[in-house]
């Protein structure tokens, strides 16, 4: 690639937003058209940033001047409009999960790899440098050897504010599915391949209520676990406890903490690019053999925030330099397998051995700059 490559966008919802102010910023990236199901709703985002065509998924996929589809349509939709991306000749890269299925989604980085395509996929946190930072502090040795890890993301649930929440209650959602890719994401980000995990998971009730917007006051079923917790056992020999949920009156998310030989870090949020990082010493004890109160140390974050739309900027830089792309399809794959691997541990009560498995995730080159003109 030389030179501002085209993208075209389809699915014109509330996370297109997002991804056109922020790709639209990017010199090396260029937002020719926005396609919809709904042409109109298209044409609105068009519009609002600037981008000079719209039209249908159809109208997208025969652009001329796309050479990268960003997919932002439902998790159902996702693997058939990505197959149909590759079958137009164009790279990919979808928002999370890559798809609901291990074949569908094993089947599509086949055909990108048969056509010598690029698949890349959301969460793209990891390239933020709030993580990064956090990644390089542990590669430096300054908790020791990782040993463990802890994350939890709970919520009273996004029925309370969502004002059409039944897809995220539905199969293929849940806190573990909707929420899981940017927590699992991270703990592979710096473990490595899940070798197995075991996992438990309950509802809180069977229905749930919308508590706002045009349907407020209607029921709707609950298809799945709302809460679950996590153990991964990692091929390195770590280990991570993860609690998703959406029934918890304790508000709290974003925790994310490693724990090793000579220290404990906190990570900032996974699904933000930036964000406090810091850690602290074992406990030390003083002359009169009185405990000494421990120190948060913080470790000022480096490199420029921007937000979703990074991993796609990376992938189309790292295929003009013919390296390997971070957030990549096959990260995006062995994320699902982890947590549909919960999902039958939950089912059947057994450490269920994940199939999949992935190379070590590339930290981000120091000189990083989303602004600057490469290509």
């Amino acid at each position: 690639m030389s030179g501002a490559v085209g993208v075209g966008v389809i699915g014109a919802g509330v996370i297109s937003d997002t991804y056109l102010e922020n790709l639209q910023s990017f010199p090396d990236v260029d937002v020719v058209i926005v396609g919809d199901l709904l042409v109109g709703r298209a044409e609105a985002q068009a519009r609002k940033h600037g981008v000079a065509a719209w039209g249908t998924v159809d109208d997208v996929l025969a652009n001329p001047d796309v050479h990268v589809v960003v997919n932002l349509t439902i998790p159902a939709a996702h693997i058939e409009v990505s197959m149909r991306a590759i079958a137009a000749g164009k790279h990919v890269w979808t928002e999370k999960p890559i798809g609901l299925d291990r074949e569908g989604a094993a089947e599509l980085l086949a055909a990108a790899g048969a056509a010598g395509l690029r698949v890349g996929s959301a969460p793209d946190t990891i390239l933020g440098p709030g993580f990064q930072t956090a990644k390089r502090a542990i590669a430096a040795g300054v908790i020791g050897e990782p040993l463990f890890a802890q994350t939890v993301f709970q919520t009273q649930g996004p029925d309370l504010w969502h004002p059409a929440p039944q897809f995220l209650f539905a199969q293929g959602a849940g806190p573990l599915l909707d929420m899981g890719p940017y927590y699992f994401s991270g703990l592979v980000g710096l473990f490595g391949a899940v070798d197995r995990v075991s996992a438990v998971g309950r509802k809180a009730r069977e229905e749930r209520v919308i508590h706002t917007g045009p349907q407020a006051g209607t029921a709707f079923p609950v298809e799945v676990p709302t809460t679950v917790q996590v153990v991964t056992a990692f091929d390195s020999g770590q280990q991570a406890q993860s609690l998703l949920s959406f029934d918890s009156a304790l508000e709290r998310a974003g925790v994310f903490e490693v724990h090793g030989t000579e220290g404990s870090i906190v990570l900032p949020d996974p699904n933000q690019f930036a964000g406090r990082i810091a850690y602290v010493k074992p406990l030390g004890v003083s002359r009169d053999g009185m405990s000494v109160d421990q120190e948060w140390i913080d470790i000022p974050q480096e490199g420029v925030v921007v937000g979703r739309g990074l991993g796609l900027l990376d992938m189309v830089r790292a295929i003009a330099e013919g390296r390997p792309h971070i957030a990549s399809g096959d990260l995006a794959l062995h994320v699902l397998d982890v947590m549909l691997s919960a999902e039958q541990s939950i089912a059947t009560g057994d450490t269920v051995r994940v199939s999949s498995t992935v190379d070590a995730v590339p930290a981000v080159d120091g000189g990083f700059d989303p602004f600057a003109r490469t290509l």
